[in-house]
């Protein structure tokens, strides 16, 4: 009876923790649809909305250490209750700011909050779910996180047209302070704190996995393992191009190379969070089920990125609507949907106990790739000069997408060099 019961309580934590997951990445992706509102208000230059963008990015990443070691000492229902409440207020205050300081505070209010969710729900799904059924847990959160996106594209861009960015983002924080207090009621660190059998005897694992890896241990460990390297470099340009072009300076590009308004933009957007949706639990699948491999599955995602941007760069401002919604589909699958893989050959490259700790390090790189091609992107417009209609042109874009194609090539690079961490089910009990 409590195997029943902690089988079906799982998902309710799941659920809440999606729920969270949600804002995370609709915060993450929001600037793209407002940018133009934004910069409008605050007289802002493309290098300072890259700041203002990647503020969050910033926050974020030097975060993902403290937020691994506090996942694995202090627990993970406390660390997303201590954090989580920051993005509220940084939310509400984003919508309220009166400046650009102030509006830079407000992101890094919001990056500060929700940059503990994604490691403490990896931290917990490690204990509610067996090892076969990570990897697709891990793509349906990631799924979820789609959902955000969507949200941040585009039903953003039709809150934003309706009742103006401001309220938008005022809303959104109300709706986080109710997710903070369901993750509170709702959510637990693994099935003992509810009496029932712990993963590890649900597993028919070694007991001695319970006993806790010592933090200045489990450190060593990950900064030693070889394999971690490339998997972080991996991470960097994959994540760094998602969120610098998908999260900021996408939805620019759309208005000023095509002409497209903003909710025109931020409906071609939504597409690439469909791709992200779709593609998480099947690449998870896929890699599970047909390639029986993690580093095949990494190395087919990062050549079909490649291809994305060298398509782009040959048809920088010529393709139809119908096949940019087409591209930005396929780009949310291999540049976005990749990551719930990219996790799951993390969590397998260590023991579980150090779950939070191996996983905190290494979402340090995504973060930081954002944080740097941001702005640095930013700075590449500004060099080519706006119109009198403040838009960049063509040709600012267009070196824009050489430098992200030579770092989808220096992911592809990296993918090659990973360690396979897939091992089959018999070995896992």
């Amino acid at each position: 009876m409590s195997l029943h019961r902690a089988y079906v309580y799982r998902w309710a934590v799941f659920v809440v923790l999606s729920v969270a997951y949600f804002f995370v990445f609709f915060h993450r992706l929001s600037m793209s649809v407002v940018a133009g509102d934004v910069a409008k208000d605050f007289g802002t230059t493309g290098q300072a909305l890259g700041i203002l963008g990647s503020i969050y990015f910033y926050c974020y990443a030097v975060m993902q250490f403290p937020a691994g070691l506090l996942s694995d000492s202090l627990g993970p229902r406390k660390t997303v209750a201590i954090f989580l409440p920051l993005s509220a207020v940084g939310s509400l205050l984003f919508g309220l700011s009166p400046s650009l300081g102030w509006a830079i505070v407000a992101r890094f209010c919001i990056g500060l909050g929700v940059s503990t969710v994604f490691i403490a729900t990896m931290k917990i799904l490690s204990q509610w779910y067996r090892h076969h059924e990570f990897a697709m847990m891990t793509g349906i959160f990631n799924a979820v996180g789609g959902m955000g996106v969507l949200a941040g594209t585009g039903l953003l861009g039709w809150l934003s047209s309706h009742f103006g960015w401001r309220i938008s983002f005022e809303i959104i924080g109300g709706v986080t302070f109710g997710v903070c207090v369901l993750a509170w009621i709702v959510v637990r660190d693994n099935p003992q704190s509810r009496g029932w059998p712990s993963i590890i005897a649900l597993d028919h694992d070694d007991p001695k996995r319970a006993e806790t890896i010592p933090l200045r241990q489990a450190i060593r460990t990950v900064l030693c393992c070889g394999p971690f390297w490339p998997l972080g470099l991996w991470f960097f340009c994959t994540c760094g191009i998602f969120y610098a072009f998908g999260g900021l300076w996408g939805g620019p590009y759309l208005m000023h190379t095509y002409g497209l308004s903003r909710t025109e933009a931020g409906g071609i957007l939504s597409s690439f969070a469909w791709g992200m949706i779709v593609g998480s639990p099947a690449l998870g699948w896929v890699s599970e089920s047909l390639l029986h491999s993690r580093k095949k599955m990494l190395m087919i995602s990062s050549t079909a990125l490649v291809a994305l941007f060298a398509y782009l760069n040959l048809h920088p401002a010529d393709l139809s609507r119908t096949a940019l919604v087409v591209w930005f589909f396929t780009f949310g699958i291999f540049g976005t949907a990749i990551m719930a893989v990219g996790f799951t050959t993390t969590k397998e490259l260590f023991d579980v106990r150090m779950a939070g700790t191996a996983v905190g390090m290494l979402n340090l790189f995504p973060f930081l790739g954002g944080a740097v091609l941001m702005p640095l992107l930013g700075r590449i417009l500004d060099a080519f000069g706006k119109s009198e209609a403040g838009a960049y042109p063509v040709a600012g874009y267009e070196r824009v997408l050489l430098i992200l194609l030579i770092v989808s090539a220096t992911a592809l690079a990296c993918s090659l060099l990973m360690k396979e961490t897939y091992r089959p089910k018999t070995t896992r009990a």
